[in-house]
């Protein structure tokens, strides 16, 4: 899949690596150098995905991330230096698709790349049903989401978790079960990625995501969709 790509990275050197492994796949690249220039760029041209680095000047990554959320699905793969959990937890809660710490492989970076823009493009059958649960519906051919009639835009690794819990509502599923259905991310962060998920999805069809309804906690097990009463 050839996509326009945009590369936020305020290190010169990291970025032109980053601009020739990507067009060698035969992407298309656009880079900038700090995140008020990303956003400036993603309002005069649409974009397939930003690769985007936590530690930039003026506007940081988190907030460039966020930002982008508010506006829609767009899949984003993190960069930062920092490798500790919480940092990753902070990309994850913020809607990052991806997250690579530095130094990293340029062979590496272009097969994640390749592997959430195909996640990101994922098409369903035109059988696959449409699931429904009570007024939540979740559509795997279109990939979209409804809560009481209002469209909730999900990052591709959400889609996958709640579209899994939404076929089968009232069964439980571990956290390994429900990281199978995502691209996951390390050994050491798995169970709290998985739980990051779920409360991003909570705080966009719970009516009080504190005391949730529909994805609900089973605990010592994991989490289910749970069908109105």
């Amino acid at each position: 899949m050839n996509a326009h790509i945009l590369v936020v990275e305020d290190d010169v050197k990291q970025a032109e690596l980053i601009r020739v492994s990507l067009e060698s796949e035969g992407h298309t690249v656009k880079v900038v150098h700090d995140g008020l220039a990303a956003l400036d760029q993603m309002k005069a041209a649409p974009v397939d995905l930003v690769v985007l680095d936590l530690m930039l000047p003026g506007v940081d990554g988190v907030t460039v991330c966020r930002r982008l959320r508010e506006s829609g699905d767009l899949p984003v793969l993190m960069l930062t230096a920092r490798s500790t959990e919480d940092d990753v937890l902070a990309g994850l809660d913020v809607g990052a698709d991806d997250y690579m710490t530095k130094p990293y492989s340029p062979r590496e970076l272009v097969a994640r790349i390749r592997t959430v823009l195909r996640r990101a493009g994922t098409v369903a059958t035109a059988r696959t049903p449409v699931h429904r649960v009570g007024d939540l519906l979740v559509d795997p051919a279109s990939r979209t989401v409804t809560c009481a009639g209002q469209p909730v835009v999900c990052t591709p690794d959400e889609f996958a978790v709640l579209a899994a819990m939404a076929a089968r509502p009232g069964q439980v599923f571990t956290r390994a079960q429900l990281l199978r259905h995502t691209r996951g991310f390390d050994r050491a962060s798995t169970e709290r990625t998985v739980d990051v998920h779920v409360m991003n999805l909570r705080r966009k069809v719970e009516t009080d995501p504190a005391r949730p309804t529909r994805l609900v906690t089973v605990y010592g097990v994991g989490y289910k969709l749970a069908e109105p009463r």
